[in-house]
């Protein structure tokens, strides 16, 4: 389900966010639909959208009650076995693997990390770029899927992440550049660039990336879950 929520600055917004729904900040999605930075005429303000897999007030009857385990530092486990290692992680492995494969495709399914409320999960196969697909589509579309299953399986509050050959890493490294050459061009040519379509998590990177360049301004455009950030030159105010 998606809302929406205005606060002055991004943080402010997503606490507002969090204190009404109910939830932790890493338990759902933001997406900055607006950015306005404060001036001297002007206060400053910024519109997100939240997304979560299922209402917060809805209950959902789990068939897995352990936990999974906690970070012993910076929240990370060093995962010296990718096997998983109890009912829940064996059935997100044996789900996406068989999705997968069901596709037509060979895949080795691992556990990459574990994070408080975030476990990771590495492909490895010879059709990778397949897997992925243009600009991760594919690989966004099998995520979600990995997370409604992890939802019906009464664990809406852990989020799946799927990787392979590095290309989540490769890709925000990619945006943040695209986000500052895009920033010059607009600053040089005095005028707006609109961005391809890009998922939330990708349009927030956008939007972060370039939040403290004071004459910079990003907005997301169109409708759906594939957005374009528009990137403005506002000038020195």
């Amino acid at each position: 389900m998606t809302y929406e929520y205005e606060g002055k600055t991004e943080k402010d917004a997503i606490e507002k966010a969090a204190t009404e729904l109910g939830l932790e900040k890493d338990q759902f999605d933001v997406e900055i639909l607006e950015s306005q930075k404060k001036s001297l005429f002007k206060n400053g303000y910024v519109k997100i959208r939240v997304h979560t897999v299922d209402s917060p007030n809805q209950n959902s009857s789990a068939e897995f009650d352990g936990k999974i385990p906690e970070s012993k530092s910076n929240n990370r486990m060093a995962v010296a076995n990718p096997l998983p290692q109890d009912e829940f992680e064996q059935k997100l492995i044996d789900f996406t693997k068989n999705m997968i494969e069901k596709m037509g495709y060979e895949v080795t399914v691992e556990v990459m990390f574990r994070e408080d409320k975030k476990i990771g999960i590495k492909l490895t196969s010879a059709s990778s770029s397949i897997l992925i697909g243009r600009k991760g589509k594919n690989l966004d579309a099998m995520q979600l899927l990995v997370n409604v299953y992890a939802g019906h399986l009464g664990r809406e509050d852990v989020r799946i992440i799927l990787d392979t050959e590095n290309y989540r890493i490769r890709r925000e490294e990619s945006l943040v550049r695209l986000a500052y050459v895009t920033a010059d061009k607009v600053r040089q040519k005095k005028t707006s660039i609109l961005l391809e379509p890009m998922n939330p998590f990708e349009r927030r990177l956008i939007h972060t990336t370039l939040n403290d360049i004071t004459d910079i301004e990003t907005k997301s455009e169109g409708d759906g879950l594939y957005k374009q950030v528009r990137v403005i030159y506002k000038g020195v105010r």
